[in-house]
């Protein structure tokens, strides 16, 4: 932190009006609470005050925090000071939390089932789980939006660029099979589509990536993805082949 905040004071001006509270006005004050700021809160009740106040101090947005008679900024701001995140010129633009958290949900989901059904967490079943609540939760985040993510997957898939089409009915594919699957019905049919939109999605991300060293954002949260295409998604690829080929290898082999 900064010399000019050792009096571990400041002042926040934020929007509070009878039907708006500015949540980042809410969430600047926490912050500072949080870092041992005593604040001095200043409320903006009208459009024309907080008109006046950006006005006067050459700023564009509300909240405004100052330390001293340093203007800080906004909640983003307030952020950086503090060292939380870095300044916007050094954020990357991509990242891994959405399939990090997918993933994990998917995983305690599918050992909370095990827990139920077997008395353990640990079961072969816990793993078919496991992957089959993936594709759900990821057919989901596809479903939110087809079309965008329809545009971001025709970057790279090698099927949908040949047919347009596929791009539409592959999140209603994975989710089909995710479903079928976590339920053990229809292996005859879901597994077959499992196999196939797993394959073409592991060799379409190989080819993109591995081979033409492309630059790509994945398709596999959804269309408004910022996850990088790569390892991530050629694994979640090769889990619904794996799958397609398990589950009635697992059939035949368990009667």
């Amino acid at each position: 932190m900064n010399g000019t905040d050792e009096q571990k004071a400041a002042r926040l001006y934020r929007m509070v009006m009878p039907g708006h509270i500015c949540p980042y006005g809410l969430k600047s004050k926490d912050l500072l609470e949080r870092q041992g700021f005593e604040v001095e809160d200043h409320h903006l009740t009208t459009r024309e005050e907080t008109d006046a106040f950006m006005e006067k101090h050459g700023v564009e947005t509300t909240p405004q925090t100052f330390v001293g008679n340093k203007r800080i900024g906004g909640y983003d701001s307030l952020r950086v000071y503090f060292k939380l995140d870095p300044p916007e010129e050094e954020r990357s633009d991509t990242t891994y939390r959405p399939v990090i958290a997918i993933f994990s949900v998917a995983l305690l989901l599918a050992l909370g089932l095990s827990w139920h059904q077997y008395g353990t967490l640990l079961s072969l079943r816990a793993v078919e789980w496991f992957v089959s609540l993936s594709m759900t939760i990821l057919a989901i985040q596809k479903l939110q939006d087809v079309e965008s993510f329809s545009t971001m997957f025709l970057n790279y898939d090698l099927l949908a660029r040949r047919w347009v089409p596929y791009s539409r009915i592959y999140p209603y594919a994975e989710a089909f099979a995710g479903i079928l699957m976590t339920a053990g019905a229809l292996v005859w049919l879901s597994a077959p589509v499992s196999f196939f939109i797993g394959l073409i999605g592991a060799i379409s991300i190989f080819k993109a990536v591995y081979l033409e060293k492309r630059e790509l954002k994945c398709a596999c949260v959804g269309g408004s993805s910022s996850v990088p295409l790569g390892f991530v998604s050629l694994t979640e690829s090769l889990m619904m082949t794996a799958m397609g080929l398990w589950m009635p290898a697992r059939v035949l082999l368990m009667g």
